[in-house]
């Protein structure tokens, strides 16, 4: 297999990976993602695949619609930004969460992770904390 071979293998299996948050298929969640996964973001560190499968099936909330806003593959790793739609499903409040993630890849998975979210924006946008600014 070439380096670029490889590269657009690697593409296509984070693409993979990152649809699943819109059909919540652990099934293909599992094909691509390694059991013993690392994932970094937001200050910490865990392992296991369980992580990433519990972001996917979050209960009542519920990603409508993702943008992939560019993707970039060099040697073993992916980088990807990207923007999810997501609906709170007690409220139908919708909103639209950025994010930048870099994923290292072996035989064909994903073995690592790294990335932030704009997670108080999420929040935010779902009604979930005030529209406030916030005093310090």
């Amino acid at each position: 297999m070439t380096d670029r071979d490889e590269r657009a293998r690697n593409v296509e299996v984070v693409r993979r990976y990152l649809r699943t948050f819109v059909t919540k298929d652990l099934a293909e969640l599992a094909e691509v993602v390694h059991e013993d996964v690392e994932v970094y973001g937001s200050g910490t560190g865990v392992r296991g695949r369980r992580h990433p499968e519990a972001a996917v099936s979050s209960p009542g909330l519920t990603v409508l619609d993702q943008e992939i806003l560019e993707i970039f593959a060099a040697e073993d790793r992916v980088v990807v930004s990207l923007a999810q739609t997501y609906r709170r499903d007690a409220t139908g409040a919708t909103t639209v969460q950025s994010a930048c993630k870099m994923y290292r890849l072996a035989d064909g998975r994903i073995v690592q992770f790294w990335g932030e979210q704009d997670t108080y924006g999420l929040l935010r946008g779902l009604g979930l904390l005030p529209d406030e600014p916030i005093t310090f």
